[in-house]
């Protein structure tokens, strides 16, 4: 292919991403031309709609649509998503053909004043849109109050810097790093704002997809399939395959409150997973292992042991 379109949303994080696409295929293919479409989505235009109440999967499907649509009716030719805002099932005709290699999964913590999770106040407020992270974090500290927090990184950044109420909020390192933020000493500084940084690995399990650049394009497409296997890091590939199928083994947008870590080691793939049933406080929490060359299996393996 001499040309390949770019769908993207508008979004800041969403247009990075789109970047390092652009800059992974000029990579493998110097003389290709790449261009950015960029459209706004429901969610973008929605940010009344709370996904804290309809659960982090509900939403899914309000970030993805209009890209998927243009992929269907040809006006691109991939589209760039945020591998955790895709619904388990891609629509008939679309697959995802590859994966960037995934970004740092952690979710990271910023306070205007407290240095870390255990710092907290008590009975503090804590900013957030994901029913995974508010779960954990509740789980975690039952005192917390945790409220509904939208828009993109540096809405929220401007708007915690802005509160009264608010301790904190929660975000991604993945968007944070590839928005080109940075922390000294534990520090980030945006605008006149300065917060206290502290990363949740290991407390906090991250969603489905997290970190992950996710390349989806049309079934009846070999041209633009050959291209992507180009520039598809396995490994990556691999580990969110068994989410994937995890997430379409829990109904297919993953309302429930689950969290996930997968990695490879050899020939193994493991998979560190949490699902809180109903209102139950405590998430049964589980690792499991399989063979790298079959995430499926592992996936069906975990949602067993998480539901016993």
């Amino acid at each position: 292919m001499k040309r390949v379109v770019l769908g993207t949303r508008s979004s800041p994080l969403a247009l990075a991403q789109a970047e390092l696409t652009r800059e992974a295929l000029r990579g493998r293919f110097p003389e290709m031309e790449v261009e950015l479409a960029t459209f706004t989505t429901r969610g973008d235009q929605k940010l009344d709609l709370s996904l804290l109440q309809k659960g982090e999967g509900g939403g899914k499907g309000l970030f993805t649509k209009e890209l998927e649509d243009a992929l269907l009716d040809g006006r691109i030719d991939v589209a760039v998503h945020s591998l955790k805002d895709l619904p388990g099932h891609n629509p008939p005709g679309l697959e995802v053909q590859a994966v960037l290699e995934r970004a740092p999964t952690a979710d990271i913590l910023l306070c205007r004043e407290a240095a870390d999770l255990d710092g907290l106040p008590t009975g503090a407020l804590v900013g957030t849109s994901s029913i995974r992270r508010a779960r954990q974090l509740q789980w975690l500290r039952p005192d917390l109050q945790i409220t509904d927090w939208r828009g993109n990184v540096q809405t929220r950044l401007r708007k915690l810097g802005n509160s009264t109420e608010a301790a904190g909020i929660v975000l991604a390192q993945a968007g944070l790093d590839r928005l080109g933020f940075r922390w000294e000493d534990g520090l980030l500084r945006f605008e006149e704002f300065a917060f206290r940084v502290s990363s949740l690995a290991g407390r906090v399990l991250p969603a489905i997809g997290q970190g992950a650049i996710a390349l989806q394009a049309s079934v009846g497409r070999p041209e633009v399939a050959v291209v992507l296997a180009a520039v598809n890091h396995e490994a990556s590939l691999v580990g969110v395959r068994a989410e994937r199928a995890l997430q379409r083994l829990l109904s297919g947008d993953c309302s429930l409150p689950v969290g996930v870590a997968t990695r490879v080691e050899g020939a193994e793939l493991v998979m560190d997973a949490l699902l809180f049933h109903g209102t139950d406080p405590a998430p049964v929490r589980v690792q499991c292992r399989g063979a790298v060359n079959d995430p499926e299996t592992l996936a069906q393996k975990t949602l067993d042991a998480l539901n016993r």
